[in-house]
C-alpha cells in the first residue's frame, strides 16, 4: 500500500452549484488534499474533511470564527495545533484527524474569472492551500508566505496546474 493510500479525505458537495460548474469537483479536490498531504509530509492515516460550500455559508463561517463579515474563498480549521511537529497523539494506528477544509463556490467562481484560471485549477490551488495551512504551514510574514507558495506551487506542478502566483511574484 502506498503511503497516499492511507489518506482519508471526505468531501461533500454541500452546494450543488459546484458539480454544475465542475462536475469533477469532488474528485478534483480529493485528488489535490491527497498530493498535499503527501508532499507535504503528512503522516499515514491523516483525515480530511473538505466542504464544498456557498457564499452564504462560508460567510457565516468566516464571521463565526474570525470575526469577518464577508464570504472568503477558503477556511481552514485544523483540529490541533501541529506546530511543526506532526507526531501522532492518541493510540498506534488510530487516524490523525488534521481538520476540515471549506470552500466558497460563488468567491472561487469569481476569483477564476478575474484570474483567468478554470474553475478547476482553483480549487486545486484553494484545497492544496488548505492542506497545508492544516499541516501547520502559514503566511503570516515573507518567510512564511515564500515557504507555503514553494510548496504549492511544486504540488500543484504535479497536478498539472499552473503557478498560481505567476502574476503576483
Amino acid at each position: 500500500m502506498m503511503l497516499a493510500d492511507a489518506y482519508t479525505i471526505e468531501v461533500n458537495a454541500a452546494c450543488p452549484d459546484w458539480a454544475g460548474d465542475c462536475a469533477a469537483a469532488e474528485t478534483l479536490a480529493t485528488e489535490a488534499a491527497r498530493l498535499a498531504l503527501l508532499r507535504g509530509k503528512a503522516p499515514a492515516a491523516a483525515v480530511v474533511d473538505i466542504t464544498l460550500t456557498d457564499d452564504d455559508e462560508q460567510r457565516g463561517l468566516n464571521r463565526t470564527w474570525r470575526g469577518k463579515d464577508a464570504p472568503t474563498n477558503v477556511l481552514a480549521f485544523p483540529l490541533m495545533s501541529l506546530g511543526g511537529d506532526l507526531t501522532r497523539p492518541g493510540p498506534p494506528g488510530a487516524p490523525l484527524l488534521l481538520g476540515d477544509i471549506v470552500l466558497a463556490f460563488e468567491t472561487v467562481r469569481r476569483e477564476a474569472a478575474e484570474q483567468d484560471k478554470t474553475l478547476a485549477d482553483h480549487l486545486r490551488h484553494l484545497v492544496v492551500h488548505g492542506v497545508l495551512h492544516l499541516l501547520g504551514y502559514d503566511h503570516e510574514n515573507a518567510a512564511e508566505a515564500a515557504i507555503m507558495e514553494a510548496r504549492e506551487i511544486a504540488i500543484l506542478s504535479e497536478l498539472g496546474v499552473s503557478n498560481p502566483y505567476r502574476d503576483t511574484m
